[in-house]
């Protein structure tokens, strides 16, 4: 089975009841392909002169797809921009900023390629399955693109009060994601880490520069520095640490309730989790039910079983929970809240069809609505364990 063998393949369609009715906030729809939100939004800013707290937008949409999403602009250009990646249309005024909550869900339309007759049995049964069991929540792993190769959170260093460490992962930690300019000055940075004056005529990024040249005139006030990054990257490194934190609770929490051979494994970027499957009526019914929290110091979970959930996966990071806050600055802070550990589609549809791209192969279309914050990504993994899962046990058993 084959994913995103095109952009195409992947379309995502943000779905949001907001809608022009005056105010001083100019409203578009970002329409992109082979570019990731963030590096749009920078082509916007630079393209129209304007300041990055001006713009706002509920989410990241993915590079690999083609994607619809909504952003404002404070007194923006009444006016589209055209990219070679994105178009930018103007829809009208509005009264105030859009943001997360504005987002009601998103539309998905997937391709999944190279089936033959026995996947696409696979693929259909499981889909089939998917309203008695759900999908388990996790985040997945375009949540954690601010993970570099050292493998450590940048918002760990920082809760731990590792200013220092966590404003290295930040500039100079090497990023798969990274743009060659960007893996340039990355490396002049661990080369010349501590000299900002020799760093400082050497960087191009706005960022960079800003946090750079601030140290050099206050070469250990790294507390300070951080606060220099751009409020939506120093957002993005708080949610990656607290999803990270909440899978690992999600995969303890099915691990503890339900028997080995009613799990299976979903592979993901920071290794494998576990997926129910094969519940009974009461299982399914009580884990359709289930929220875990989100952690956080601003949470104030009651004692019993989550709770001891909840301390043994932060203590896989030598951590407590009063510790999971950002003090400085203010304006940054973790989430808090609860969140279902299983979701199940809206409105799932799919269709088959000759595969143009594999010959003799079959294509499966699959359509359906997520409310915000659930991952697409992770009905296809889900999907595609099943149809993994009956090859693993029939070679097990030719070798039993």
């Amino acid at each position: 089975m084959k994913l995103k063998r095109i952009p195409e393949d992947f379309r995502v369609d943000e779905l949001t009841d907001v809608a022009p009715a005056g105010g001083p906030f100019a409203l578009y729809r970002l329409s992109k392909r082979w570019i990731g939100t963030p590096e749009a939004v920078e082509a916007i800013l630079q393209s129209w002169r304007i300041e990055r707290e001006r713009l706002a937008y509920g989410g990241l949409k993915d590079f690999h797809a083609v994607t619809q999403q909504h952003l404002t602009i404070e007194q923006g250009p009444r006016q589209d921009l055209h990219h070679a990646r994105f178009a930018l249309g103007y829809l009208g005024q509005v009264a105030r900023p859009f943001q997360a909550g504005d987002v009601a869900g998103n539309g998905f339309h997937i391709v999944l390629r190279d089936l033959d007759a026995a996947a696409v049995a696979g693929c259909q049964a499981a889909l089939a399955g998917l309203a008695a069991t759900g999908v388990p929540n996790y985040f997945d792993d375009q949540r954690f693109g601010s993970l570099g190769a050292s493998g450590q959170f940048i918002a760990e260093a920082w809760c731990r009060g590792d200013h220092e460490r966590a404003l290295w992962l930040a500039l100079a930690d090497p990023n798969d994601h990274d743009t060659p300019t960007q893996s340039e000055e990355k490396a002049i940075l661990r080369a010349q880490w501590g000299d900002w004056s020799a760093c400082q005529g050497r960087l191009t990024h706005p960022d960079c520069r800003r946090v750079v040249q601030f140290l050099a005139d206050r070469p250990t006030d790294f507390r300070t520095a951080m606060a220099r990054l751009p409020i939506d990257l120093r957002s993005l490194y708080v949610a990656a640490f607290q999803s990270h934190l909440w899978n690992r609770l999600l995969d303890r929490y099915l691990r503890t309730e339900f028997r080995p051979e009613q799990l299976g494994e979903l592979p993901t970027r920071l290794g494998p989790v576990a997926f129910p499957r094969r519940l009974d009526e009461r299982q399914a019914t009580a884990l359709a039910g289930c929220e875990l929290p989100l952690p956080s110091a601003r949470l104030k979970p009651e004692p019993g079983p989550i709770r001891d959930l909840l301390d043994e996966t932060l203590h896989e990071f030598g951590i407590e929970l009063r510790q999971i806050r950002i003090k400085y600055p203010r304006d940054t802070f973790f989430s808090k809240g609860y969140r279902r550990a299983v979701f199940v589609p809206h409105e799932l549809s799919h269709t088959l069809e000759p595969d143009e791209l594999y010959a003799g192969r079959h294509k499966l279309c699959l359509s359906f609505r997520l409310s915000r914050g659930c991952y697409a990504t992770l009905l296809v993994k889900r999907v595609e364990a099943e149809v993994v899962a009956p090859k693993d046990a029939s070679h097990r058993s030719s070798n039993e």
